[in-house]
């Protein structure tokens, strides 16, 4: 008779589910058609799936990526997505994710593997998802994998090498999941650190608004450099006094790795970046929403900004370099003002 965890693990994968159809929901959903899955594909407008239905792409993010028709099954009805599949990967906005599930049965989330793609807080309730699925669905940890790494969409619809980490308690559920990513373009590691591997995602978002924020002031590379030394270091004591609190009994994972310092350097630098992007439109005097509005798309900093002012407080771990970036976006403190105190802050 299988055990929990064997029980867990024979299920995991099987019929596979996608929730949300952005840029990195359809990266993700190609990795998973190029290895031969199919997909059940939650999308929430209906002249989207009959784009896909017809004409085999997303027709409004990564649209040179091509779908096998038999290779997706996109649909509404987020409840027969739930209902059919045993794996559910979430790759909406934190922002909606909340709202998205809010939508839904608990009890369809029942026995299955959760896979979250999701790089944020849930602004409703600050909270990651993994604490809120519990919180709200008693859904259990150990069945939840978070994908984080410096991955752009864009890097994948190209083909290019990307590397992603898959974080589970359970290591070889976390195994067993990344298998169905890897292939040619993209490598996979895992480990253990669900929160901490969330948390970084998290705080890079916010660090890379701030590189917006400095290029748009017409800072150089010189202080670039230094600046996201010193959000690395903030970042690393996050993670070392967070993973004490949390795993005071278990190893401590590398953080000088690509799902913590190497996402944090991409998502700084690279003209991909949203959060970057978003950040120097602030920096050039755009309000949050008219940054928003223009871009199309949601920066995961913005309201990340705000959540972690609050777990910063939970547990007792200043984030000092998170603050300046929140006060310019919560606080309307002048961006050129807040980055001439930044300034005397680095070393």
């Amino acid at each position: 008779m299988l055990n929990k965890a064997e029980n867990i693990l024979s299920k995991a994968l099987g019929q596979i589910g996608i929730i949300g159809n952005g840029s990195w929901g359809t990266a993700l959903a190609k990795i998973l058609t190029d290895n031969g899955r199919t997909i059940h594909w939650w999308v929430r407008n209906k002249e989207a799936i009959q784009h896909l239905v017809n004409r085999h792409h997303n027709p409004h993010y990564l649209t040179s990526v091509r779908f096998m028709p038999d290779t997706i099954i996109p649909t509404d009805n987020i409840a027969e997505v739930l209902e059919k599949c045993d794996t559910l990967i979430i790759a909406v906005p934190s922002a909606y994710a909340q709202r998205v599930m809010e939508l839904t049965d608990p009890a369809l989330w029942k026995d299955k593997t959760i896979v979250s793609a999701i790089k944020g807080i849930l602004p409703d309730s600050n909270l990651l998802l993994n604490d809120y699925l519990m919180d709200k669905f008693e859904f259990p940890t150990e069945q939840y994998v978070s994908i984080m790494g410096p991955c752009h969409a864009e890097e994948i619809a190209d083909e290019r090498l990307s590397y992603l980490t898959f974080s589970c308690l359970n290591e070889d559920l976390a195994q067993h999941v990344a298998s169905a990513f890897n292939n040619t373009y993209l490598n996979t590691t895992c480990n253990h650190d669900i929160w901490g591997a969330q948390y970084a995602a998290v705080l890079k978002n916010i660090y890379a608004v701030g590189a917006g924020i400095a290029r748009a002031l017409d800072y150089g590379d010189n202080f670039l450099s230094v600046y996201i030394t010193n959000c690395y270091r903030e970042m690393y004591r996050f993670l070392e006094r967070h993973f004490e609190q949390v795993h005071p009994s278990k190893s401590r994972p590398d953080f000088h790795t690509s799902a913590y310092l190497g996402d944090l350097l991409v998502t700084c630098y690279s003209l991909h970046s949203r959060n970057r992007t978003f950040g120097t439109m602030i920096g050039k005097g755009y309000s949050v929403k008219a940054a928003t509005l223009e871009m199309n798309m949601v920066a995961e900093g913005y309201y990340a900004a705000r959540g972690m002012q609050s777990i910063s407080r939970e547990f007792a771990i200043p984030l000092p370099i998170a603050t300046f970036i929140y006060k310019i976006l919560w606080e309307n403190h002048l961006p050129g003002d807040a980055f001439l105190k930044l300034e005397k802050l680095l070393s």
